[in-house]
């Protein structure tokens, strides 16, 4: 674990373990919109020390993204025969969101409304926020990009860049393919959603070992086996990080890691990869 990150990550969570979880989340969009203020009087670039509540509010943003991939990934493996393409659609956003989580983690935040990319950085003792223009980059590209930029990730071939090229495997390809291509037809007879059916299907996705990464591709639509491993590997590995940093110590964390809502499905095991020894340590 490299020590800068590890610092950034026990540092942002530190508050809150001062409290109990149950309701440490704040309300929609608290993060933004304090970081918005910050974003109209901060000078672009300027490194500015950050306060506790911004620091909190970039982990509980981080966690409540990963919960959003959980339970976009719940509803794509429920509904993997009813709708493949809802299946579909909701397997990229369960993977979009598990990335955005880690970019959090790492200290990123996109603001869309401002243009604006708020960063949080641990140059010496403390942690500091830096606003900068955002490039051409969207929301979703951003955060992709920076995290398989970021050293932690740069090996690891669960987090690649983000490319919307149907032509070629790739996440946005195949999430483009199901929103905006004419003709997909893919309308199954609609079946009752089953708690039974969800659970064999979370565990069949925990339980393959792969031997390469499955990227999703557009030519295979509605692909969802491989939209579904890609999406259930990085919920595991976000919380793997936070495992690996904070155990079970902090009391936000340890009850956050595995929402009540969810706990009958699924247990984020998962068989390691053939292929996991290339990035081991990462």
């Amino acid at each position: 674990m490299d020590k800068v990150l590890e610092s950034r990550v026990q540092s942002i969570f530190a508050d809150l373990n001062r409290h109990g979880a149950e309701h440490s989340f704040p309300v929609g969009g608290a993060l933004s919109a304090l970081l918005s203020k910050n974003a109209d009087k901060e000078p672009l670039g300027q490194p500015i020390r950050a306060t506790r509540e911004i620091l909190k509010y970039f982990a509980t943003a981080s966690v409540e993204a990963w919960q959003r991939s959980v339970h976009s990934f719940l509803i794509s493996a429920s509904l993997t025969e009813a709708s493949p393409i809802w299946s579909s659609v909701a397997g990229y956003y369960s993977s979009h969101y598990a990335v955005r989580a880690v970019a959090h983690v790492l200290g990123a935040f996109h603001l869309h409304k401002k243009k604006r990319i708020v960063y949080i950085e641990r140059p010496g003792a403390y942690d500091v926020m830096r606003i900068e223009k955002k490039d051409a980059d969207r929301e979703h590209k951003f955060y992709w990009k920076f995290v398989s930029q970021h050293p932690r990730f740069a090996l690891d071939p669960f987090f690649y860049a983000f490319q919307e090229d149907s032509s070629q495997p790739s996440d946005g390809g195949h999430r483009n393919w199901a929103n905006y291509v004419d003709h997909i037809d893919r309308f199954p007879v609609f079946s009752a959603l089953s708690d039974e059916f969800l659970k064999n299907r979370v565990t069949r996705i925990s339980e393959v070992q792969l031997s390469s990464v499955p990227v999703p591709s557009a030519e295979k639509f509605p692909d969802i086996l491989n939209v579904q491993f890609v999406a259930y590997h990085r919920i595991v590995k976000f919380r793997r990080l936070l495992d690996e940093v904070l155990g079970t110590e902090n009391r936000f964390w340890n009850v956050q890691r595995k929402p009540q809502w969810c706990q009958e499905v699924i247990d984020f095991s998962v068989i390691e990869p053939v292929f996991a020894a290339l990035y081991a340590g990462r």
